[in-house]
């Protein structure tokens, strides 16, 4: 098992800056989830991490050993890519041994390694055959064993999900999560699907730009997300973020018109009158079934989702617009141009500032 440290880590392609310098210490048997959208550098720093590309600046740590100057080989790690990468005229456990193999390790090792692979995998009774005659998922396990035998020190996961279908990943991910607590191998997992690293993750690292916008546990990245961008890219439907401003004695802020009260939450607002983000989340927004309301919604369209609909909507007096989704439960029957009064959960709002786009409260 191993730790895992960047420190400061930088690229550049030419004189094209594409990672920003990173910093972040990954405990022994911690899963770390890499996420963002893509073009945004996160196969890239994986791929650093692996050594199958240089460092322009910056530290890498395995083990407390820096490895900055060491060939992938001699990181010991363990890489799962996406396209499988199985060898086509072997069969599984040719593919799963070959690594061991090539290390020098006698028969018998080869052979108790790859059968105790297999069974975790559940990839037992396939071990004769070719990839050719296996399934999407099926050869998605090879690859993991064939990382698994080895018993690395760390595994690197790119995208190793994105060719399989829907149902296929939700399995994959279950396995892969309780693959790793059961090895408890140290763990870095690249993806751009937000549900992969919000099931997986101990932490995520949130990136954008090459650049770590939140480096936290998948609660806090979802209830105070640090900026605009890791609040719109993490929940899905994204959050609802509306322009606003500063109430009268600061003591909320006023949204298309209304204002809504944040006293109690104690915050720090800036002056009155002053310009915020306002943000909150479809599901923390319920239709009033008194006479308080916070806003006016009129419905623009309506998504409906089975045990959930999520009404598409504008503000009271604006334009017909989508700007304003709420999650309603899928037995609320709700119509398009029908007006729909809400009240919003004050615990879960949030401000940002409107510049630099980061949380304020």
């Amino acid at each position: 098992m191993a730790t895992i440290s960047l420190k400061d880590v930088r690229k550049d392609y030419g004189r094209n800056p594409v990672i920003h310098g990173i910093s972040l210490d990954v405990a022994n048997r911690e899963f770390i989830v890499i996420v963002g959208p893509s073009g945004c550098g996160k196969s890239t720093l994986l791929r650093m991490v692996a050594g199958l590309e240089e460092i322009t600046s910056g530290t890498i740590e395995i083990d407390e050993r820096v490895v900055n100057q060491l060939e992938p080989r001699e990181r010991d790690i363990a890489m799962v890519f996406q396209n499988y990468a199985l060898y086509p005229h072997m069969t599984v456990f040719e593919n799963m041994a070959y690594g061991l193999k090539i290390a020098g390790k006698n028969r018998t090792e080869i052979a108790e390694r790859v059968s105790s692979a297999a069974n975790m995998l559940e990839l037992g009774p396939y071990l004769t055959r070719k990839p050719r005659a296996l399934s999407g998922g099926q050869r998605q396990r090879v690859a993991m064993g064939r990382a698994l035998v080895r018993d690395p020190a760390a595994f690197l996961f790119d995208e190793p999900l994105s060719n399989l279908d829907a149902k296929l990943r939700v399995q994959m991910r279950l396995e892969i999560k309780a693959l790793q607590r059961e090895v408890g191998t140290t763990s870095l997992y690249v993806t751009h699907d937000q549900v992969e690293a919000m099931t997986l993750a101990d932490r995520l690292v949130v990136m954008n730009g090459g650049r770590a916008e939140q480096i936290d546990t998948p609660m806090n990245v979802y209830l105070k997300p640090a900026s605009v961008f890791v609040a719109s890219f993490i929940g899905s439907p994204a959050m609802n973020i509306i322009e606003a401003r500063v109430a009268a004695e600061s003591r909320g802020v006023v949204v298309a018109g209304r204002t809504i009260d944040l006293d109690h939450l104690r915050l720090h607002l800036p002056a009155v009158g002053a310009p915020v983000l306002f943000g909150i989340r479809p599901e923390h927004i319920a239709v009033s079934e008194t006479e308080k309301v916070d806003l006016l919604l009129t419905v623009s369209a309506v998504e409906t989702l089975g045990a959930d609909a999520l009404a598409h909507c504008y503000f009271e007096g604006g334009k017909k617009g989508r700007d304003f989704v709420v999650r309603l439960p899928g037995t609320r029957t709700v119509r398009v141009g029908e007006h729909l009064p809400v009240v919003l959960d004050r615990a879960a709002t949030h401000l940002f500032d409107p510049e630099s786009k980061k949380r304020l409260n």
